[in-house]
């Protein structure tokens, strides 16, 4: 079965950036779309960046468009979500998930989900 393993969270200021991994195992990742979403505290969890599985097409929460790029490497089994220009408001656990083949905005699509990893922006 997937696993997936997210990394590279952390604290940093704001207009700085940083890139998350998420690693997968288990399983065929290039049959997987893979979604980035974030849950700040007392909210629910929102999609932020979706790409398919051959890493074609991608979608963005709109906030987050210009200032994020998620990407893909099948070779290393990685999906990477690149974070510029961050924002106080981008505050929150970040998590990565897969699902067959096309990616989805909606949280409940995906089966398999990473432990999340936290991102704090300082203002």
């Amino acid at each position: 079965q997937l696993q997936l393993v997210e990394s590279g969270g952390g604290l940093v200021e704001a207009g700085g950036s940083l890139r998350l991994s998420c690693a997968a195992s288990g399983g065929i990742f290039s049959a997987y779309a893979m979604g980035w979403f974030r849950q700040a505290p007392g909210k629910g969890r929102e999609f932020v960046a979706g790409i398919n599985s051959a890493g074609e097409n991608t979608a963005y929460l709109d906030s987050v468009k210009g200032r994020f790029t998620i990407s893909r490497d099948n070779a290393k089994n990685t999906v990477y979500l690149q974070l510029n220009s961050l924002k106080p408001e981008d505050t929150a656990v970040y998590y990565c998930a897969a699902k067959v083949l096309i990616y989805s905005t909606t949280s409940a699509a995906y089966r398999v989900w990473g432990q999340g990893t936290q991102v704090t922006v300082s203002s």
